[in-house]
């Protein structure tokens, strides 16, 4: 099958429902293609959903309805290449003229062809009007009201956060140091010819997925993920003996950053609404060797109800994901700003519930992988306006992760750190009962 038929395969998915990264993941596995095609078929494929928007508005103002899915895919998936993959015009426009042909007819592969030439001939043009007209929605492919609320928020940052969140995204895994040591990972890495491109404490960026057909990673001595998820346990920084919740824990990467920090000693509850999903924690924790963790069937919103403090809590909140879009460009098409309301509301009920049951002295940590201040700063400054009897806390973030602190003390990775995902992080303290 051409590779381009490939992709229109997985697009076909995403559009049906199916997470990006988790059709693409499939696909690897089930098909045994080299480094080489793995990597075009991921920039095309992420490319394309990416860019959804800006390449169905030059596709519509060159044709009428198109009813057949795998066509405008065709389209979408050759204005892509021979835009932001300076992939040569000409042969773009043949290959899917030829495509068009076997698949339908002669007279299909011509009205290919027509688009195609029509849009490359006025290419230049096209993306000089769209910013001289201030339509960087649809030159950056943001839904309208997305990019408005950017540029309300961030004034003259806001297209470098736009920018930013369609970067193309590398792969992060952490050594899990229950099993394995940093120096045992890089020599595997070295084995493997895997280059590292950025290392952030035990969450090492690399240039290639070999690792994760390899036996270290089926026996949990590395886990996927990436580094600002890291940070949201490891700031937490609970100690041995210690008893903690994890209040949203599937699939329980940053529960397992706990357990280690731990020790694989003490408490851990991790929470969460969906039996299927504590299945999940049970399998990935036993994995990687923790055993110190009960899976709990609970709304987080309940936590206060049930007797029990804790000593550490991590509130890593339900959000609309709009930090990881370069992992998951999907979600930008399936929320929209009353979404954002509704999830700001719903954590800080969670907040809230947590904080009940947080002992006197003990530490919580507030995450989110959004940019938007509702959910974050906004959050905050209600909880602490409403908890006299917190304080935020300082927090140790590495030199080599880069954003910045809200008024606060929260701590925003964004659009300055070139490889993190976008996350939000604060971390606070109950100093005494209600005031």
């Amino acid at each position: 099958m051409n590779i381009k038929q490939r992709v229109i395969v997985l697009i076909r998915e995403v559009e049906k429902g199916k997470y990006s990264n988790i059709a693409l993941n499939e696909y690897f596995r089930a098909n045994k293609l080299s480094k080489k095609e793995r990597g075009f078929i991921t920039e095309l494929f992420y490319g394309v959903i990416r860019n959804k928007i800006f390449l169905d508005y030059e596709i519509e103002k060159r044709t009428k309805t198109i009813k057949k899915d795998w066509l405008k895919d065709l389209l979408r998936i050759s204005i892509y290449q021979g835009t932001f993959m300076n992939g040569d015009e000409k042969g773009v426009v043949w290959e899917a003229t030829e495509l068009a042909k076997k698949k339908f007819s002669v007279p299909v592969g011509k009205f290919v062809n027509g688009v195609l030439r029509s849009y490359f001939r006025e290419k230049d043009e096209e993306l000089k009007e769209l910013r001289e007209n201030n339509r960087l929605d649809i030159l950056h492919s943001y839904p309208k009201w997305f990019y408005e609320k950017v540029q309300e928020e961030y004034g003259n940052e806001a297209e470098n956060f736009l920018i930013s969140l369609k970067k193309v995204p590398y792969m992060s895994v952490r050594v899990n140091k229950l099993k394995y040591t940093e120096e045992e990972f890089e020599d595997l890495l070295k084995e493997l010819d895997i280059d590292i491109i950025k290392k952030v404490e035990t969450v090492y960026y690399i240039d290639s997925g070999e690792v994760l057909y390899t036996d270290e990673f089926k026996d949990g001595k590395i886990i996927v993920q990436d580094g600002s998820s890291y940070l949201a346990g490891r700031i937490l920084n609970p100690k041995p003996g210690d008893i903690v919740v994890d209040t949203c824990s599937a699939p329980g990467s940053k529960t397992a950053v706990l357990g280690e920090l731990m020790e694989n000693n003490g408490e851990i509850l991790a929470l969460d609404i969906h039996s299927h999903k504590l299945k999940l924690i049970s399998e990935n924790l036993n994995k990687l060797g923790i055993n110190i963790v009960l899976p709990v069937k609970m709304d987080a919103r309940k936590l206060k109800e049930q007797g029990k403090h804790f000593d550490k809590i991590l509130v890593d909140a339900p959000c609309s994901g709009y930090g990881v879009l370069r992992k998951k460009p999907e979600a930008l098409y399936n929320k929209n700003l009353e979404n954002v309301v509704e999830l700001a509301k719903l954590q800080y009920e969670i907040l809230e519930s947590a904080s009940k049951v947080l002992k006197i002295g003990g530490e919580l940590v507030y995450s989110t992988c959004t940019i938007f201040k509702e959910e974050n700063t906004l959050n905050i400054e209600k909880f602490l306006n409403e908890n006299k009897n917190f304080s935020v806390m300082k927090m140790d973030i590495p030199e080599n992760v880069l954003g910045e602190y809200d008024k606060f003390g929260g701590f925003l990775i964004n659009y300055k750190e070139e490889i993190l995902d976008n996350f939000y992080i604060i971390k606070m303290r109950k100093d005494s009962e209600e005031c």
